[in-house]
């Protein structure tokens, strides 16, 4: 360990000539690293050398050692002061308690009181320094360890188990703010088994996360962690309508993904809140937007405000009711029984009065609960097949049909098949016929002619 280094400062060079003979000061572990006769040269090399410790006479030309002791202490706290001085200044020194002085020694001096002075003060000095290293470290490992502890923090606002008193408190220890005035919970979601070719998919998501950090968090002031697989943004909204710029940001970002890397991704737009502890319905929103890939494709961004109406109409208990009781048939019942419950839903959600958008919408609310439903009570293993199988089976028959019998857009016929992305249509029913829809309508024709 280095030495302690210490300063001398008397107007009378022989007595300082005899304190530096007086103690083995390498022994005790200081280090004298100099001298001065008054006090505005000693001031000038505690600024230079920065010294532990200055030894002081209290007389001295120009500025004495009380007032030399007064500017260290107001400008180098961390220095220690020694007093030594003659009988007649002695009660004057002792009282100048604001110093804080290490101690006092009369003159002349004593090289028994001296080492033992000097023993004292390198006890206290390594203790000092033990005790700012600890700090240190445990300084060093909390910074280190704040992403961890901010992520958990995170984890448990989307979960709703955090209470609103107990909000300020985990803001401040991990220095976190939540400017808003509007939040908004993005779940950006990477599939696993849609990969390019040798591709990790582990390898592939982490790839999307940085690129997510790069395009999004950084241009939206957004919060960031991973959750059950995907990656999660609080994004901060300095007012609501911002959320459509931010949905479209998203679409474009998934589509930038998909073309270079060939990550398919789908990012859920959760509701906008104004509270921070509402984040849990915008995440659950946006994790539900997400779900809605099976229905309105993937690579691109689903806003939930635009899946689900703000006002639900008042059929909603029965029409919740009559689902219920078709998913049960569906497990328990016959295919009579099957027939007889889909009815009855059916004739809940048609009304004289109803949009044709908010037909779509409960027809898309029907098919996202049944394929939940086949997800969560494992039909493959009855059937040999799951729902979304079926369902995409039955949109590449219709779109197959369409293209040979009608001369309708590639586009129109994704519409009509409920495919509102043309490419992913394209791709999807690629990945079905083993060619594209422009070249299987061609190739039919041919065959025809």
């Amino acid at each position: 360990m280095d030495k302690y280094k210490v300063l001398l400062v008397d107007d009378e060079e022989e007595v300082i000539h005899v304190i530096m003979k007086k103690i083995n000061w390498e022994g005790l572990g200081f280090s004298v690293v100099g001298y001065a006769n008054n006090g505005i040269k000693a001031f000038e090399m505690v600024e230079e050398f920065q010294p532990d410790v200055v030894m002081t006479d209290i007389k001295m030309p120009f500025m004495d050692g009380m007032e030399l002791a007064n500017r260290i202490k107001a400008e180098y706290p961390a220095t220690r002061i020694l007093f030594f001085t003659g009988f007649d200044e002695f009660e004057y020194a002792k009282g100048a308690i604001h110093l804080e002085a290490e101690g006092y020694i009369l003159k002349p001096v004593n090289s028994v009181e001296l080492t033992n002075v000097f023993t004292q003060l390198k006890i206290k000095l390594d203790q000092e320094i033990s005790e700012k290293r600890n700090v240190e470290t445990l300084q060093k490992y909390y910074m280190e360890s704040l992403p961890l502890m901010q992520a958990n923090f995170y984890s448990s606002l989307i979960e709703g188990r955090i209470r609103e008193e107990e909000i300020p408190g985990y803001l401040s220890d991990y220095r976190l703010s939540f400017s808003g005035p509007f939040l908004c919970c993005l779940v950006i979601h990477t599939s696993s088994s849609q990969v390019p070719d040798n591709m990790n998919p582990l390898l592939l998501a982490t790839s999307v996360h940085k690129q997510a950090k790069e395009r999004l968090a950084e241009k939206w002031g957004a919060k960031y962690f991973s959750y059950l697989g995907n990656m999660i943004l609080i994004s901060e909204l300095k007012a609501e309508n911002e959320v459509s710029d931010l949905t479209d940001e998203c679409d474009r970002f998934c589509k930038y993904v998909r073309s270079m890397i060939g990550a398919v991704v789908t990012i859920g737009i959760g509701q906008v809140c104004n509270n921070i502890l509402a984040l849990s319905q915008s995440y659950n929103s946006a994790r539900e937007a997400v779900s809605y890939r099976a229905i309105y494709g993937a690579s691109r961004s689903i806003n939930m405000k635009e899946v689900v109406p703000q006002k639900m109409e008042k059929s909603t208990l029965t029409k919740d009711g009559d689902l219920s009781e078709l998913l049960k048939m569906i497990r328990l019942g016959s295919e009579k029984d099957v027939a007889e419950a889909a009815g009855q839903f059916l004739n809940h959600t048609s009304y004289p009065n109803k949009s044709l958008q908010q037909h779509h919408i409960d027809m898309m609310e029907l098919i996202s609960a049944l394929y939940r439903f086949s997800m969560n009570n494992d039909i493959k293993k009855e059937t040999g097949d799951s729902f979304i199988s079926y369902l995409t089976d039955y949109r590449m028959e219709r779109a197959s049909s369409q293209l040979i019998e009608t001369n309708e857009k590639s586009y129109i016929i994704a519409k009509n098949v409920g495919y509102t992305d043309p490419n992913y249509f394209s791709y999807v029913f690629k990945r079905r016929f083993g060619v594209s829809p422009s070249k299987y309508r061609r190739e039919h024709a041919e065959v025809e002619n």
